[in-house]
């Protein structure tokens, strides 16, 4: 980590006073999309419909969270009006259309959209998602790579923090095939935790990684086998880190994040565990609206306080990227840079 001042301000504005994240994802696009579309009827659902739900998504679940992360086609366009300047600004940068190769999949970023113009709108922090497998082919690894690197150049250029999503998919050698934002069936530790190993070398400049369970969520049972590996991944990671739900249902991601937290996870950046259950009645509104304002209200106010007895303070993890600096606390890398600012 270099935690540089922009950086330091903008990890503070996405956690709470303990340096916990208690973040909600609003920017997905196909999972809303999809559904939509297919109810109507249509080859494309209505921008007015995806946008709405996104709106009533900030409304309802807002005040339960630390920050808000928000996509540049529906979200910021129709609703940046309504979140509170109370609240972090995360967007995110990744085009959900990505591109499938025969060796893997290749990211973009969204037309028209970079890491300054992010900074220019007051973003706290950017994020992008990577689809990454270790034994995809060398080619398409070798471009995910520069497309980090990239990022993380550019964050470290315009001082905001980089939070860098990783998910594996299917190649097509696997049973189970899917272009969903999900997680895999019967994806392998190894996937996960080696595509962690590889971003958190300092190249990649990320701050915060958004990671995926290492196991399937149905398999999380709080035994000490799936914690070591729970555990592995927390000592990969090597600075702060939050979980995502990938899919997974409401029971499934709590356990998820036990064994999260127990590794040293800084709390949650999630969407679908939250409000999936409630999107199910489209598009009855008013029940969307009441099931947001009961189930997911609830939801996250127990996640949060699952987070609240156990998760580690961000600013207490190691700054593994300043040599000699293994085990001192990231807060204190940023002291120790710049402790001569006030004579300066």
């Amino acid at each position: 980590m270099n935690l540089t001042p922009g950086k330091l301000w903008g990890l503070r504005r996405m956690a709470d006073s303990n340096g916990i994240f208690k973040m909600t994802a609003v920017d997905q696009r196909p999972p809303i999309k999809a559904p939509i579309a297919q109810y109507l009827g249509q080859m494309e659902a209505p921008w007015e419909q995806v946008a709405r739900f996104k709106d009533l998504l900030i409304q309802t679940l807002q005040d339960q969270s630390t920050a808000m992360l928000l996509d540049p086609h529906y979200a910021i366009p129709h609703s940046i009006d309504i979140l509170s300047p109370k609240k972090g600004l995360i967007v995110t940068l990744e085009d959900s259309l990505f591109q499938e190769t025969s060796g893997g999949r290749l990211s973009r970023d969204i037309d028209d959209w970079s890491v300054s113009k992010i900074k220019r709108m007051g973003g706290d922090a950017v994020k992008v998602l990577a689809w990454y497998r270790p034994d995809a082919s060398d080619n398409v690894n070798q471009a995910q790579q520069d497309y980090v690197k990239r990022i993380g150049e550019e964050c470290a250029k315009y001082d905001i923090p980089f939070l860098f999503e990783l998910l594996v998919y299917p190649l097509a050698v696997d049973e189970f095939q899917t272009k969903e934002y999900i997680e895999m069936k019967g994806k392998k530790a190894d996937d996960v935790l080696g595509s962690v190993e590889e971003f958190a070398k300092p190249d990649y400049g990320v701050d915060v990684f958004k990671l995926e369970s290492p196991v399937n969520a149905v398999d999380a049972d709080g035994s000490a086998d799936i914690q070591a590996t729970f555990d592995e991944m927390g000592r990969l990671a090597g600075r702060p880190w939050v979980m995502l739900s990938a899919g997974a249902g409401k029971p499934e991601f709590r356990k998820v994040l036990e064994h999260a937290f127990t590794a040293g996870a800084s709390g949650f950046l999630a969407g679908r565990a939250i409000w999936l259950d409630a999107f199910k009645a489209y598009p009855d509104w008013d029940t969307i609206r009441a099931s947001l304002n009961n189930g997911a209200v609830n939801y996250m106010a127990d996640i949060s306080a699952l987070a609240d007895q156990k998760a580690l303070n961000w600013a207490k993890h190691s700054c593994f990227g300043k040599e000699g600096a293994r085990f001192t606390p990231a807060s204190a890398c940023f002291r120790e840079d710049y402790a001569d600012l006030g004579s300066a």
